[in-house]
């Protein structure tokens, strides 16, 4: 086994994951590396958030996933640098992993757009601990205004602000739509959870702006018909702890979600290469990077074009898996001494 070629993959989210469980049957030894020790369905972790599903029901052990694989070796490592030059990964805790083929699949983060000082104020949600300190401060909404006297305060406390009006953002926005008119309607006494005010805000022109204007204007319509308050074209200016500005309207709250955008790993940097506005590695047809051929870069960490339409392959999960799968056919054909084919999305 130690003399197969050593395939390393930075990240156990479904690029990563589906890549590792493509070369199953490879002639490679494959170690898989990640800070966290567990595969997470971040599709629904808005669930997590609103109390709909517990962080097990989401989460699997990548060491189980992986456990009947003998070509793999799951490590719990954080990777801060990869010497492109010298086919080696540095780790956080000193540890070096030499590689003849590596896989990027780090993922992405929210971003504030500079504005640093929002992130305690307004979580976002990529992780169980993003969501449970979500779960967390929503309900903990709910309790202080049924003991809240002042009906300004309680009224403050009663209104959800979700900036963002893409996946995550419509998802978080409907589910709290309907645990305030449903799941809570008669669990309090002293306050009526259906009077609660959600509102969601999109600084661009229509919500969900990556998928057909059709489904924008369907999403919108449902969320209103849930009573979700959607503005668009309302640029957010100002987050504190009481209240948002955005549009040239202050609303007063205390429970804030961020969803308007993401940032890819600062791993990336460490490549050397064309990066996008987002830090995402601008690869080839391939997903490798431009010269070293050894290394692809997968998932929410590539700013992949295209070939048909000429627009980015959007970060969302079935594409992460398209290009696991695709980066293992990759591998497996360059062990083989086969030519390289071409990414279809």
């Amino acid at each position: 086994m130690a003399e197969r070629p050593h395939v390393v993959i930075i990240g156990g989210g479904f690029a990563g994951l589906y890549l590792a469980k493509g070369l199953r049957r490879a002639p490679v030894r494959v170690t898989l590396v990640d800070r966290r020790n567990h595969h997470l369905f971040q599709p629904m972790l808005y669930q997590v958030a609103t109390a709909a599903l517990n962080p097990s029901d989401i989460a699997s052990p990548i060491r189980s996933i992986l456990r009947q694989q003998q070509n793999v070796e799951v490590l719990l490592a954080d990777a801060v640098r990869i010497d492109v030059a010298g086919k080696r990964v540095h780790l956080a805790d000193g540890g070096v992993l030499s590689y003849d083929y590596c896989a990027v699949a780090t993922g992405a983060r929210h971003s504030y757009f500079g504005h640093t000082e929002w992130e305690p104020l307004a979580p976002g949600l990529k992780s169980l601990e993003d969501a449970l300190e979500i779960r967390r401060r929503i309900f903990l909404a709910f309790e202080r205004a049924e003991r809240e006297p002042d009906l300004q305060r309680r009224q403050q406390l009663l209104t959800f602000v979700i900036i963002g009006g893409g996946p995550t953002g419509v998802e978080v926005a409907g589910a709290l739509a309907e645990i305030r008119r449903f799941a809570l309607a008669r669990d309090f006494r002293h306050i009526d959870p259906r009077e609660a005010t959600v509102t969601l805000l999109e600084g661009g022109p229509r919500i969900l702006a990556a998928y057909p204007p059709a489904l924008s204007h369907r999403a919108k319509t449902d969320l209103r018909a849930l009573g979700v308050d959607v503005r668009e074209n309302t640029f957010v200016t100002s987050v504190r702890s009481d209240a948002v500005e955005a549009g040239g309207w202050r609303i007063p709250t205390t429970t804030v979600v961020w969803a308007a955008g993401n940032e890819a790993s600062p791993l990336l940097r460490t490549l050397g290469a064309a990066l996008d506005r987002q830090g995402r590695v601008l690869v080839g047809p391939d997903c490798s990077l431009s010269g070293h051929p050894e290394v692809l870069v997968i998932g929410d960490a590539a700013a992949f074009t295209d070939q048909q339409s000429g627009g980015l392959v959007p970060a969302v999960c079935p594409a992460a898996i398209q290009m696991g799968q695709y980066a293992a056919h990759t591998i497996r054909d360059s062990v083989a001494g086969k030519p390289r084919g071409t990414f279809q999305y």
